[in-house]
């Protein structure tokens, strides 16, 4: 007796790929980063004046430069530690830009003043970082938007 085998067809190869788990991962990657980018960025709600001026050169791409901030108040925030969002004494920004250039002395110390902060609270800031040993001070400034011809 003769045992009759069933042919077998051979399956052709399926040329294509499911995207759809490729489009879920996207899409909750997506979700996260929205949620997240917001909480990255730190600091002191500043108005920056502005200003056309080059940037400044530092010397180290690596080093993260020390930014002080002053407010329309005259307050002054330090961009140092965990409470960058609390001002910060005159003598407690000395002690702490101090701390930071006997780490790096090749720390840029920058200052960012408000629009609307008084001349002398700027210039008490950068006099407060020069006696901290900062041997320069820069100044942030916001580029102005462009003016078109038509005005």
């Amino acid at each position: 007796m003769a045992v009759h085998k069933p042919m077998r067809q051979r399956r052709k190869p399926m040329g294509e790929i499911n995207v759809v788990p490729y489009i879920d991962v996207m899409l909750v990657l997506l979700i996260i980063f929205m949620i997240t980018a917001p909480m990255l960025t730190q600091g002191v709600k500043v108005n920056l004046p502005q200003a056309t001026a080059e940037p400044v050169e530092m010397p180290d791409e690596n080093t993260e430069p020390l930014i002080v901030s002053v407010d329309a108040d005259g307050k002054f925030y330090a961009a140092i530690g965990d409470r960058q969002d609390e001002p910060i004494a005159a003598r407690e920004l000395m002690a702490k830009t101090q701390a930071v250039l006997r780490r790096n002395p090749q720390t840029p110390v920058m200052v960012r003043g408000d629009n609307a902060a008084s001349y002398g609270y700027v210039v008490s800031a950068m006099a407060l970082l020069q006696k901290a040993g900062a041997p320069s001070v820069g100044l942030i400034t916001q580029q102005p938007d462009p003016v078109s011809d038509d005005e």
